[in-house]
């Protein structure tokens, strides 16, 4: 098990290192803006961060909002629906640099923390996402006709982490700026960081819009996971190993689920399985009994 959870980590790292492949921004302190910062990818990844080559489709759901010509962006809305017809919250569990953080803050763990009020609690995020990404911004407007884009400006920590403290490490202009919005976002990270050491995914399961939008799409997705009943023997390790805590076999095509193959890898049974479209994508486990059931042919 822990080698396919390695592989993931390796995977979720080569993607964050891709997606703020603009490494001379941390020394230079400043923002690329290039041609593919036009491009949004289904992650959380900061357009503030200095390495960040694409923009946060939450963060551009906002610009555009808060443009007083534009009143919804459809585009990247519909890039959003698209991203999550196709695979869901797959994005959330290998590709998104925030979520690879989290995994790793939760490593530290030592002992879980489970909380009473889980399950309503993880309705906030879709709270966040209708008021403070979507109506707010375009009601609050000022003298201008221009919103705010409240969820970046007072609540993400991902930008706090990846654009705030590496910008002011490395330019020295931008600290005497630093005011009391700030030290409220830089509050609000801690906490976040603090708790997804205990809570496994904090952030994405009470907190991240994106999440949120995705989720929307589990119902649809072309990436599924089902469940052979016939060989579930009911042992109760999926639900166990879930980083979101929610049991696979019940809920494994849950709007919670991040798709990253735990279960899957961990079931003794082989009973958890993933198809794209209809197409049955094969466990790790099964190809390696079929090589071995193939070896044996062989010499036989």
């Amino acid at each position: 098990m822990a080698r396919k959870v390695n592989r993931r980590h390796l995977i979720q790292a080569v993607g964050a290192l891709a997606i703020n492949g603009n490494l001379k921004g941390f020394v230079s302190g400043s923002i690329y803006t290039g041609n593919s910062k036009q491009i949004c990818l289904p992650v959380l990844n900061c357009y503030s961060c200095p390495g960040a080559l694409t923009s946060c489709p939450i963060g551009s759901l906002q610009a555009v909002n808060n443009h007083p010509g534009f009143n919804f962006s459809f585009f990247v809305a519909g890039l959003l629906a698209v991203f999550g017809i196709l695979a869901g919250r797959f994005y959330c569990g290998w590709l998104c640099p925030f979520g690879f953080l989290q995994d790793l803050l939760a490593k530290i763990r030592k002992k879980k923390i489970e909380l009473k009020l889980d399950r309503p609690l993880r309705y906030l995020k879709y709270l966040i996402l209708v008021l403070l990404v979507l109506l707010l911004p375009s009601i609050l407007v000022n003298e201008y006709n221009l919103g705010s884009p409240l969820f970046c400006k007072y609540i993400c920590p991902a930008g706090t982490i990846e654009a705030g403290l590496p910008l002011l490490l490395v330019n020295t202009g931008l600290r005497s700026l630093v005011g009391v919005l700030f030290s409220w976002k830089l509050l609000l990270a801690i906490l976040t960081v603090v708790a997804s050491i205990f809570i496994t995914r904090f952030f994405c399961r009470y907190i991240c819009p994106l999440g949120a939008i995705l989720g929307i799409f589990h119902p649809v997705s072309l990436y599924r996971f089902g469940l052979d009943a016939t060989k579930c023997i009911d042992c109760g390790i999926c639900a166990r190993v879930c980083p979101m805590d929610i049991d696979p076999i019940t809920e494994h095509n849950s709007p919670e689920c991040i798709r990253c193959r735990n279960c899957i890898n961990i079931c003794p049974a082989s009973a958890i399985t993933s198809n794209f479209a209809g197409l049955s994508i094969p466990n790790a486990k099964v190809r390696a009994a079929e090589r071995k059931k193939d070896r044996k042919t062989e010499k036989a």
